[in-house]
């Protein structure tokens, strides 16, 4: 057939990788190659009874999302461990640390503003100990703000603040359950379904949906930031460290917002180019960047901000795929407080299946809805929800 002439062996062999990731995913227990050997089938029968290069693509994309809807049995891969080791002995329970009531306290993690223990309690819970130090903290990180907006956030789908109280040498101590998986790690390590995770994900939009109706941007959405007891759900949305709501005593002004919130390669552009009015759409960005991560080939972020985290190797990434921005595609840009500083060269947009291959054509959809340049037309966490995506049996 003529069609099939002009098909090169790049063509079909990225058909290949992105089948033999949709078929691993679809049962994270499959062995790569059991996998492959699925993908080849696949396409070698796409490539034979296609009458056209657009309906050979098109065989290879609805496998691809038949994968998406299948599940199997085991959720993990055969070989890899995926419990923590949040289990204390009896004789574990006597050590550690004390930090108010809570006793044997045992390090687990230390950020830049806050330190993690965990400790587990008489009755078998165990509990997260956040300890702070608010005189230390610079903005926009604040620990009271956060316990402000943790109680005003309370619901199913947000991590629930079960204590708080001052320690000695001017600590506040939050309190939380400690969960034992972070959506990162999970996808780091390839330990999650497709159906696993547009569980997690449905519980992420959830939270972010509940959040912005009581007026809370939370301006760090991220894998890690999404935490769950084990990958089957449920997920909570978690770390509101640097959030804001108008009229809270500790956040900015709404016309004059710090920019330099988020992190890395979540980053909204307009706040890259120093828009201080952002609102709520800067989650939905980070939230469209997640999910963009959770269902790509090899789980890479959609964006590079580089080996340093750099703005500008950001910004680079951004246009590279998405197209240098103008007043078509961007209504406004030339008037954001740091966009003539620079001079950019023209990218083209690339076509959102060569930016996420491997996921479905439902995933990408919502994807793309949410990744716009434009602010006010990234669909709400409301409507993300009602999205075909999450109603996929």
């Amino acid at each position: 057939m003529g069609w099939q002439q002009g098909l090169g062996f790049t063509d079909r062999l990225k058909n290949i990788q992105s089948l033999t990731t949709a078929y691993q995913q679809a049962s994270s227990s499959a062995a790569f190659a059991e996998a492959q050997a699925q993908a080849r089938q696949c396409e070698n029968d796409a490539y034979d009874q296609a009458t056209s290069k657009e309906e050979y693509d098109r065989i290879c994309q609805d496998a691809i999302d038949a994968a998406e809807t299948s599940t199997k049995a085991n959720s993990s891969h055969p070989g890899q461990d995926i419990s923590s080791d949040v289990e204390f002995s009896e004789e574990d329970s006597t050590l550690g640390e004390t930090i108010g009531k809570y006793t044997g306290c045992f390090h687990h993690f230390s950020g830049l503003h806050s330190t993690i223990f965990k400790s587990k309690a008489q009755d078998g819970s165990i509990y997260a100990i956040k300890v702070t130090v608010p005189h230390m903290m610079t903005a926009p990180h604040d620990a009271q703000r956060e316990i402000r907006l943790l109680r005003v956030a309370s619901s199913q789908d947000v991590i629930p603040l079960i204590d708080t109280f001052n320690s000695d040498e001017g600590r506040l101590i939050l309190v939380f359950p400690f969960l034992r998986f972070d959506f990162e790690h999970l996808l780091r390590r390839d330990l999650v379904t497709a159906s696993q995770t547009r569980s997690i994900l449905r519980d992420m939009f959830s939270a972010i949906a509940h959040i912005h109706k009581m007026g809370i941007i939370h301006r760090d959405i991220k894998p890690s930031n999404i935490l769950m007891a084990s990958p089957d759900g449920p997920a909570y949305l978690a770390d509101f460290g640097i959030s804001w709501k108008e009229g809270d005593p500790g956040s900015e002004p709404t016309d004059s917002k710090i920019t330099d919130v988020g992190t890395t390669c979540y980053r909204a552009p307009e706040i890259l180019f120093g828009y201080r009015k952002y609102d709520t759409t800067i989650d939905l960005w980070a939230a469209g960047c997640l999910m963009a991560e959770a269902t790509v080939v090899g789980h890479r972020s959609l964006f590079d901000s580089g080996p340093v985290g750099s703005d500008l190797s950001l910004i680079h990434s951004i246009f590279q795929k998405l197209g240098t921005p103008d007043e078509n595609s961007w209504p406004g840009v030339h008037v954001l407080p740091d966009w003539g500083k620079m001079e950019f060269y023209p990218f083209a947009a690339q076509s959102w299946e060569d930016i996420l291959p491997g996921a479905s054509s439902k995933g990408r959809d919502l994807v793309q809805q949410l990744i716009c340049y434009e602010s006010s037309q990234r669909v709400s966490a409301e409507q993300a929800l009602r999205h075909p995506y999450f109603s996929t049996s």
